[in-house]
């Protein structure tokens, strides 16, 4: 076993009296340890239970033969941290994530590992470190959170956040907010639309490292835990049949994420995050293929920001299961490709068939013939951009106005609350990319103050900055290369006319190549926005965007 490494042989005496400080056994000790990696805490509601949910783990673990020990990691609310200086933080911490599990399962050689995670930029970096130490292991969250409702509308925490922008142009009044603010979020979990955490839970079934019902069952039902038990449970097979994150995790398994991605209209923080996994692999994920793939899946579902339905639905109508037997009638996926649940996907399919078509539509009659995220490109974006292309309305699929531009997300914030944005506008939000920002802040205020003023299907907004998964409307980020690296972004100028083209895929600045180049070489390099502390290491080491914001080799 690799935990014989620190608790086997004479040499070992002093690591086992160590373990029995702990109250651990010769019994415990001399069987199967399994690393359990914890993201719980008291200041994120998606991991606020938690600790529920590693006890259950834990019991499984136990009952199939091995010995648990938990250890816990950072994790922060994306929601919380949003429009002020921790949103700077909230991307980075993916790398510290990723570097701590790394740490832990290296210098204390687990045999195997369960990674429990919720939130937006914890889930990643726990695949990330699952593949990376290639360790019998697998992936167990702790669900959605439950809608909200207000009378017979259901509500979610984007509602908030566009409830500031309709406050601000008097469309509610201070009361309706406030019942707002106290109804949108009921409970813990992951916030409750096709946001970035649930976007993850639900592809890390597709990518085969996460059980069937890891991305929907919601955080409150019993059946969460029975679903974390049996993760403990499973991860002892795991070892016993030495299979490793990357047995799994094949091209041919990202490929089914993908598939997976546009058929759901996930976030289009998963463009950042899917190759930041696959490169722990080895896997490189160019962003022209999920163009490709796009190009080929249909659009099946919309849930919350691109529609009114929530996980909790998208869980009646037969979960993800239900989803991947409808690309599976159209060949969409390889079926062949195994995953921790010990079954091809082919076996964990079966006879699966939708409940609600109006939750997931038959692969005959979509929401659109291609999948719900966009990679765009043109010379303001020679290296891609992102768009979720189901959450924007037909009316902004082509669309051509004045750049607006600003340095800053602030900046762009109180013009939008001044009422300093008029309909046909393009908003230029630039130096907030990975090096600019530094962090590559989401953008969820400016789009939702927009949407609250009712100008989403008036106003576009491009950036090199990101978005939240709650993010609806002509909202184009991962301007690639950024104003920071001396992109294109940086030198387009107040007024000039940009030219949005989301089914062709093309995002361009009326100005000629000539134009752009003159420009860029009058340009200079500003210094970094904050020159100290893990930031500013993170500044120097962070690579593009269009390569998933992943440090430099």
């Amino acid at each position: 076993m690799r935990s014989d490494m620190m608790k086997k042989g004479l040499e070992r005496a002093p690591h086992r009296s160590l373990c029995k400080a702990m109250g651990y056994t010769d019994y415990e000790l001399a069987r199967p340890i399994i690393g359990i990696a914890n993201s719980a805490n008291e200041v994120v509601p998606g991991h606020k239970h938690l600790h529920e949910i590693a006890y259950a783990v834990k019991m499984g673990v136990a009952m199939a033969g091995g010995t648990p020990m938990e250890f816990n990691t950072i994790g922060l609310c994306d929601g919380i941290a949003m429009n002020h200086q921790g949103m700077k933080y909230s991307l980075i911490s993916r790398e510290l994530i990723a570097d701590s599990v790394e740490i832990m399962g290296t210098a204390l050689p687990f045999d195997g590992m369960v990674m429990i995670c919720d939130c937006d930029k914890i889930i990643p970096g726990m695949l990330m470190a699952m593949l990376r130490l290639n360790i019998p292991a697998l992936l167990v969250s702790g669900g959605p959170m439950l809608a909200g409702r207000i009378g017979d509308r259901y509500v979610d925490l984007i509602s908030v956040f566009e409830g500031v922008g309709a406050r601000k142009t008097q469309k509610i009044t201070e009361e309706e907010l406030n019942i707002l603010e106290d109804c949108a979020c009921p409970g813990v979990g992951s916030c409750s639309g096709m946001f970035t955490a649930n976007s993850m839970n639900c592809l890390s079934e597709a990518l085969g490292l996460a059980l069937p019902g890891n991305g929907t069952i919601p955080a409150v039902y019993a059946e969460r835990i029975r679903l974390a038990k049996e993760a403990g449970k499973k991860v002892m097979d795991l070892v016993k049949n030495d299979i490793k994150p990357r047995d799994i995790a094949t091209i041919k398994a990202f490929e089914n994420a993908l598939h997976m991605e546009m058929a759901l209209g996930s976030s289009t923080n998963t463009v950042l995050h899917l190759p930041a996994i696959a490169n722990e692999a080895g896997i490189k994920l160019d962003l022209k293929i999920f163009n490709a793939i796009s190009a080929e899946t249909p659009n099946l579902c919309k849930i919350s920001p691109a529609g009114p339905s929530h996980i909790e639905d998208l869980y009646r109508a037969g979960g993800i299961t239900a989803v991947m037997g409808e690309l599976s009638k159209k060949g969409l996926l390889d079926l062949t490709q195994k995953t921790v649940s010990g079954k091809t996907l082919k076996e964990i399919i079966g006879d699966a068939h939708t409940l609600d078509e109006e939750i997931i539509r038959p692969i005959e009659s979509p929401y659109s013939p291609d999948g719900g995220l966009a990679i765009m490109f043109g010379n303001i974006a020679p290296d891609g951009a992102v768009v979720k292309k189901s959450a924007v309305d037909p009316s902004m699929m082509k669309h051509s106005g004045p750049a607006r531009i600003f340095e800053s997300e602030e900046d762009a914030m109180t013009a939008i609350m001044n009422n300093m944005i008029k309909k046909g506008d393009v908003i230029v939000i630039r130096y907030e990319g990975p090096k600019g920002g530094p962090g590559m802040r989401e953008m969820l205020s400016p789009t939702s103050a927009l949407a609250g003023a009712g100008l989403d299907k008036d106003v576009a907004l491009i950036t090199d900055g990101r978005f939240s998964g709650g993010t609806r409307g002509a909202a184009i980020g991962h301007v690639s290369p950024e104003a920071q690296e001396g992109g294109a972004i940086a030198v387009i100028r107040e007024g000039e006319i940009i030219e949005i083209d989301i089914p062709n895929r093309s995002l361009n600045v009326k100005l000629s190549k000539e134009e752009i180049n003159g420009r860029l070489k009058e340009w200079k390099q500003p210094d970094y926005k904050i020159k100290t502390g893990y930031l500013y290491r993170y500044a120097k080491q962070v690579t593009s965007a269009s390569t998933g914001a992943i440090f430099k080799e």
